[in-house]
Parts: structure tokens; sequence; C-alpha cells
């Protein structure tokens, strides 16, 4: 069965280009109405552009309906603006792709606190400012997909990207706290962890890589999830056509006693706390407390 968003409205956060640009057309290719913000900055977040009306003239090119925000998500008051003409103009909000983003690489012994500041601020909260200003109007209609944008730098880190990566595990984060209280109103949110040939990462591949790592390559991971169907709480891995699904994972643990519950007893038992043999993927923050119970009682 294909996989259509007919009668569905999609915001796209960063669809000037790249990622957002492909996830813009794609959905209004399956039928989403698609608003396709984009403040038009480069990638280091400076300056503007008409990026997002280039991309709403190829989608009416198209047949299909959009419009575009030159909102930015990193101002609240913007994206609540950008939801209200949305509503307003197309009836609802069905989707959110949170995909906006900066790059402010250095060391962290080189990096000014502002430019942490700015990163974070423009990838974790922009990401929380839109879907806030989604959230009531998804309540309401007992009905949303969200999705946020992680990467390979915010689960396993990176090298110049302390920033970047704060970040991006704070949107696994939000992500996986919205999957639980979105779920009685069928909102639906998941994470991807891209890795594409885009602007934020044009001098990182060669030329042949660029081109395999195609944007078009990872967008059936992300209209997946967002679609009717979409799983919740996932952590998706997607690149040059391969899709893989990323955990974070409780080991068992072991219960220390006595004199042995010291920084020494710790060390002694490394080994063994640290074992994943019967390791679990904990589906809320509880299961923490409820596993410790669990090895407590042996």
């Amino acid at each position: 069965m294909s996989i259509r968003f007919d009668n569905k409205v999609a915001i796209v956060t960063g669809a000037g280009g790249g990622l957002g640009r492909e996830y813009a057309l794609e959905l209004a290719r399956r039928g989403a109405k698609v608003v396709v913000n984009d403040l038009g900055a480069s990638r280091g977040g400076i300056g503007q552009s008409d990026a997002a009306l280039k991309v709403v003239a190829e989608i009416e090119a198209m047949g299909g309906e959009a419009m575009a925000n030159g909102g930015n998500v990193a101002d609240y008051d913007q994206m609540a603006d950008m939801v209200a003409q949305t509503v307003a103009r197309f009836g609802g909000v069905h989707v959110l792709i949170n995909n906006a983003g900066v790059l402010r690489d250095k060391t962290f012994a080189k990096m000014e606190p502002a430019d942490f500041d700015f990163v974070v601020r423009v990838h974790l909260i922009g990401s929380a400012y839109a879907t806030k200003a989604c959230w009531d109007t998804m309540r309401a209609q007992n009905y949303g997909r969200v999705l946020m944008t992680a990467s390979s730098t915010g689960l396993f880190g990176n090298f110049g990207q302390a920033n970047y990566g704060a970040a991006k595990m704070g949107l696994v984060g939000l992500a996986k706290t919205l999957s639980i209280e979105g779920a009685k109103n069928d909102i639906r949110v998941n994470t991807i962890a891209p890795t594409a040939g885009t602007r934020m990462t044009e001098d990182l591949f060669p030329e042949a890589a660029f081109k395999a790592f195609a944007p078009e390559r990872v967008a059936p991971a992300a209209v997946y999830l967002v679609s009717q169907d979409a799983p919740t709480g996932a952590i998706v891995g997607a690149g040059a056509g391969v899709f893989q699904s990323a955990y974070v994972t409780l080991t068992p643990g072991v219960a220390l006693a006595g004199d042995d519950v010291s920084a020494e007893g710790v060390a002694a038992g490394w080994e063994r706390i640290t074992d994943r043999t019967g390791e679990i993927v904990p589906r809320t923050g509880a299961e923490q407390a409820m596993l410790i119970g669990k090895t407590l009682q042996g």
C-alpha cells in the first residue's frame, strides 16, 4: 500500500535546500499541503535568501499546494505565527519535520560560549519551539506526526562538534518524552539521524561520496516516520539508501552491598556492570528504577 498524505498539512523547517527541500517535495508529491519554512541563512546562521519561495514554486509547478514561511525557529512568537498562518490557510497541522539547523564547528577549547549557545538554540530550542507551537493543534485533532533531526554526533560524538552533539542528543530526549506524552492523542514522535551530502556537509565528503549520500536517499525514512502508520519513539539512521535503527540501552547492572558500595567496589565490578548480556531498551525513564529494583531482588 502506498503512503499518502492527502488532506494532510505538513510543516518542514529548514526546507529551502538539502534534506528539508527533499522532504517538502516528497510530501507534496504524496498529496500533502506543505509549509516551506526557511530563514534563508547560511549554514552558520548568517544572512537571508528567497530559498523557501523557490521550493514553493517547485511544488506548485508539480501541481501541489504550498506556502513559504521565513520564521526563525529560535523565536517562539515567529513559530506561533507560522502555525496560526498555516491553520488559517490550510485548516490544521498534521506533520512537523524539525530540520532547520546550523553549524559552528570548533574544538571545545576554542569554542566561544556564544557559538555553543547559538547552535543549541537553533537545533534544540528551535525544535522545541516549533513543536510547542503545533502541539495544541495536534492534540485538538487527535492526530500529529513529529520528526526530530538528531545526528550520529549526538548519538556517538564527533571531534569538534560539542555544541552540535549536545543539541542533537537533547533532541533524542525531547522526542522520547513527547512520544510518551502525545500517545493518548495519537501524536507520534520519532527521531532521524541522517547522513547526507548537503550544504551542511559539502566540505566533509569527497565528491563521489557527496553524490552517493544525496538527500533523496534519506527522505524515505523521514516520510515513513511521519506517515499515518508510523511507529513512535524510534531513532532511525539513514544515509545513501541504508536505514538503521539506534537504541539507548541499559544493562541489568550489579547490586553491590556493604563496603563494596564504594568507588573501589564500582571499579572492581566494572566488567560485570558493563556486561551487555540481558540489556534492555527502556520505553520510559521509569524503567531504570524498575530494573534497579529487579536487580536488588536478585
